[in-house]
């Protein structure tokens, strides 16, 4: 029975066998895609070309950076790790930690650390809040402000040594201000305040507390008058208070600036020399001598320049975990907002 339609069955025909190493041919053609399809890749190792012009405009702030700074740094501490000291005939050895193993069993350090974090908690507390006050005080609508503001940098305008030499004087058990004011109120009796035993460290935070005061209440007053008035004025007419508009307005406003300036004035006043030296020089006994004072004393004193770059290496790291610290706290709050 043949099948329906009269269609013969296909039957395949027979193909010639190709040699060996021969490609087949085939009939399809290749389309290319075309060159505007896919960007074109740029060469291994070349960037754009502005980055390679940026860093010809950075270099020239950042070789002060290396040279001062960073190239410093590390001589330091490559002489914390040796035995280098000052009219010594013989070469300096390699000693390696042994400076620092010194430093643990050194009381006298470990008390002008303690001495230091009191003073810079001392300064940087009261500094912050008088700082506060005195920059809300200037954000006011008051006449004068623009004389008020210029007395109120006076301060940050005169050098340290200057500050020290001039709050000597005020100090002077004799001739001072301080005790002929409280002579007259009937309340003191010529007290030394620089040379006495419970009065030197509060005397020397005082003068530590005058002379910083001002680049806080600057960075404060900018941080204030970013503060939209609208805010305020909102606040107010829903009734809030002074205080709870410094809660809820002023101080979300500035609070990113406070803590900026809060924490560099911690590590400022922590690394603090020239005022305290002029003021006391690390005495009476020792009750204010910050760990640079006892840093100096040790490298030009005593000649003991590796075991005075292992104090300054115990330094700089508690100030970079402080620091990380800060920026860690800073990192999180700006992930909440």
């Amino acid at each position: 029975m043949g099948r329906r339609g009269g269609r013969k069955p296909h039957v395949p025909s027979e193909r010639p066998n190709r040699p060996e190493g021969v490609a087949p041919v085939t009939t399809a053609t290749t389309v290319k895609r075309p060159a505007t399809d896919r960007p074109a890749r740029a060469p291994r190792g070349a960037g754009p070309p502005g980055d390679r012009g940026a860093w010809f405009l950075v270099l020239p702030a950042l070789l002060p950076i290396l040279v001062l700074s960073v190239g410093p740094l590390l001589y330091g501490i490559g002489l914390s790790l040796t035995d280098a000291q000052s009219g010594r005939t013989e070469p300096t050895r390699w000693v390696g930690a042994l400076n620092f193993s010194d430093l643990l069993h050194d009381t006298l350090f470990w008390d002008s650390f303690r001495i230091g974090l009191l003073w810079a908690v001392g300064v940087t507390v009261p500094q912050f809040l008088l700082a506060l006050g005195l920059a809300l005080l200037l954000n006011q609508n008051l006449r004068f402000r623009w004389l008020a503001r210029a007395l109120a940098i006076v301060p940050w305008a005169m050098p340290e040594v200057v500050v020290g030499i001039m709050w000597r004087l005020v100090y002077h058990p004799d001739a001072g201000v301080l005790n002929q004011t409280l002579a007259d109120l009937g309340l003191g009796d010529g007290r030394d305040w620089l040379t006495g035993l419970a009065t030197a460290l509060p005397a020397v935070i005082v003068v530590g507390v005058w002379a910083g005061m001002p680049q806080t209440t600057v960075a404060l007053l900018a941080g204030l008058q970013n503060t939209p008035r609208e805010l305020h004025e909102a606040a107010a007419m829903d009734g809030a208070g002074a205080w709870r508009r410094f809660r809820t307005v002023t101080w979300p406003a500035i609070r990113p600036v406070a803590l900026a300036v809060t924490a560099l004035n911690f590590i400022w006043n922590f690394n603090s020399f020239a005022l305290v030296y002029v003021l006391t020089n690390g005495g009476p006994g020792g009750r204010t001598r910050l760990p640079m004072l006892f840093a100096y004393e040790e490298a030009f004193r005593y000649g003991q320049f590796g075991y005075a770059a292992a104090m300054g290496c115990v330094m700089v790291a508690v100030i970079s975990v402080l620091l990380a610290l800060y920026l860690v706290g800073r990192l999180k709050g700006a992930d909440e907002q």
